[in-house]
């Protein structure tokens, strides 16, 4: 049975967005579907978003039934608006960020660790149960406004940054296979989404807006990241095409540290009433200041806001607590800390409080994003001037951040200032729509942006010498796919048979690199720096043995998959015999790794 839909997904980190078109049609129609889901207790309305947060009910509430949804009764979480409002007050009961730790490879992603340092006696889950419990929510409302048009029959684009290395990717796949999304789920980068939602904005005009030569630089700064790539115009026999030709690093800085650094200001207003703040007072405020930043920089946000808490005295008046907050103190703020004037050959500054860290999600020290796009622009794009930039992501919903980074880009490119490209207003859908655009132009034929895998992948390979003591032997790093693989195509890697450890446990390493991007399928690394290799996921598992083969271990030769839907294989060849095992990047059961 064909798609009827194209459905596009946008599985943000602060909100998730879905999309849908019908592939019947001669023209791209994107539309948004209005997501149900609980504003307060027993209260539903339908809101063009999901907020990405979670909370976990209490056993009481969940026998009350006062988180119950139209299509499920007793549920033990909610999703949505109702979870990000009691946030505020329950934060050690509630989730968010659960994309950034599903990229966050020094933690177990499958274990039950969130939320982050929660207290005993509240139930955690792990970062890919609570994607797919998003996941889920986005399904059950497209089955209650298409019930003729089961999900599992209609083309899915489910979006991923472009920063996420295999690892990240499989378990967002993982979480979306077990919401209940078809096996048959395409992953898109993100930044790549942005830009099909400009050029099904523009339509063919996109040709007459940039020529051969011209780089796009998409900018997309959201709650709690960001994340930067550019996307080339390139001359191929005539006709003009898009090359996506490099990515940045998943940065975790965005508005989350907006509003936070918002929250110290304010709390020094209340300072100066004389009022000192008890710790959970902090965190609502925290979450308070979300909602004044938003409001103070929208395009027409009023002069003041005023930020209430409620009190530790029941003398207070209501038992609140108040203080007005200004625009533009809190524009000047913003803009000093995140987004101040740089030089193209400065770096983020990384200044350590201690030599001890905790394990938490890797925040960048450095949250000025002038700096990190400098530091990205000088490894990627030294060469040649960025000409177009592509704004994304709620941050630049203010006018006056969306102008100083333009400002800052054109004082790096003063010979071709770089402007930015019409019909790119989209800041909160424009992710879902391109991906639902996507997807329809492939039923249908259109411009595609090319540009393969985003990273270069390594495997770890124990160097063959003489033991020493309490030394492990050098490792080399084999590269089994080179950046820009395309889709659909395999790759046998030239190089001498490598042992593969067979019939008992052993650990598989694994590197990525966003920087090494004209490394060959089969180069040999004996030395890099940790800026140029990254090491994503190792794995535990015992492959099984060949009973043809008496040997510890069996030479083997590498094969690289990359399928038409973007995911990653990596097999083992033994030429002799023929046999095969298959090696994934993400953590799982042995049986589901090896096969």
């Amino acid at each position: 049975m064909s798609a009827e839909y194209v459905i596009g997904i946008d599985l943000g980190t602060t909100n998730s967005v879905v999309a849908w078109a019908p592939l019947n049609t001669d023209q791209a129609r994107v539309e948004l579907l209005s997501i149900p889901q609980l504003v307060a207790a027993q209260t539903v309305e339908s809101l063009s978003s999901l907020p990405s947060f979670l909370y976990l009910a209490s056993p009481d509430e969940v026998k009350g039934r006062a988180w119950s949804l139209p299509w499920i009764a007793d549920l033990p979480y909610v999703a949505g608006a109702a979870a990000r409002t009691l946030s505020a007050e329950y934060p050690d009961r509630t989730i968010g960020a659960a994309k950034s730790w599903l990229g966050h490879s020094r933690v177990d992603r499958h274990q039950a660790i969130l939320p982050w340092n929660a207290p005993e006696g509240v139930t955690k889950i792990s970062p890919v149960t609570a994607s797919r419990r998003y996941i889920e929510h986005m399904i059950a409302a497209w089955k209650q406004a298409f019930p003729q048009a089961p999900v599992t029959e209609q083309l899915v684009v489910l979006t991923v940054p472009a920063s996420f290395d295999a690892s990240a990717r499989e378990l967002t796949r993982e979480a979306a296979l077990a919401a209940g999304l078809p096996d048959s789920l395409v992953l898109l980068e993100e930044p790549q989404a942005a830009t099909y939602a400009w050029l099904n904005q523009v339509g063919d005009r996109w040709r007459r807006i940039v020529r051969p030569g011209d780089r796009l630089l998409v900018c997309d700064v959201g709650g709690g990241t960001t994340d930067l790539t550019l996307v080339e115009v390139a001359d191929e026999q005539g006709e003009m095409v898009l090359q996506r030709i490099a990515v940045g690093n998943h940065l975790l800085v965005g508005g989350d540290n907006m509003d936070l650094a918002l929250a110290h200001h304010v709390a020094g207003l209340f300072a100066e009433k004389g009022v000192t703040l008890h710790p959970w007072q902090s965190v609502s405020l925290w979450h308070l200041c979300r909602n004044a930043k938003e409001i103070l920089l929208a395009e027409k946000g009023p002069e003041t806001h005023t930020i209430s808490i409620p009190g530790r005295s029941s003398r207070l008046i209501g038992g609140m607590v108040s203080v007005e907050v200004n625009r533009s103190a809190v524009s000047d703020l913003l803009v000093s800390g995140f987004f101040p004037v740089c030089r193209l050959t400065d770096r983020p500054l990384k200044n350590r409080a201690s030599g001890f860290q905790e394990i938490g999600l890797p925040y960048e020290m450095d949250t000025a994003i002038t700096r990190h796009l400098a530091a990205f622009l000088q490894q990627h794009s030294a060469d040649r001037p960025v000409t177009h930039i592509v704004f994304n992501g709620g941050v630049f919903k203010a006018d006056q951040l969306r102008a100083t980074m333009l400002n800052q880009l054109q004082q790096w490119f003063p010979q071709n200032p770089p402007v930015v490209v019409e019909g790119s207003s989209d800041l909160d859908y424009a992710v879902s729509r391109g991906a639902c655009f996507y997807g329809w132009t492939k039923q249908h034929g259109g411009v595609r942006i090319r540009g393969g895998t985003a990273r270069s992948y390594y495997v770890g390979i124990e160097t063959a010498g003489l033991a020493v003591p309490g030394a492990p032997r050098p490792l080399r790093a084999l590269c089994v796919v080179p950046h820009g693989m395309e889709e659909g195509t395999e790759a046998d890697i030239s190089s001498d048979p490598i042992g593969l450890i067979v019939g008992e446990p052993a650990r598989f390493r694994f590197f990525s690199s966003a920087i090494r991007t004209n490394d060959t399928a089969g180069l040999r690394l004996d030395r890099w720096s940790p800026e140029e290799l990254l090491e994503t996921d190792s794995m535990e598992a015992t492959l099984p043995a060949d009973e043809d083969i008496e040997d510890e271990y069996v030479p083997v030769r590498f094969r690289s998959v990359i399928t038409e839907l973007g995911v990653f294989e990596l097999w083992c060849v033994h030429d002799e015999t023929g046999k095969r095992w298959r090696l994934a990047f993400s953590v799982r059961d042995d049986a589901d790794i090896a096969r």
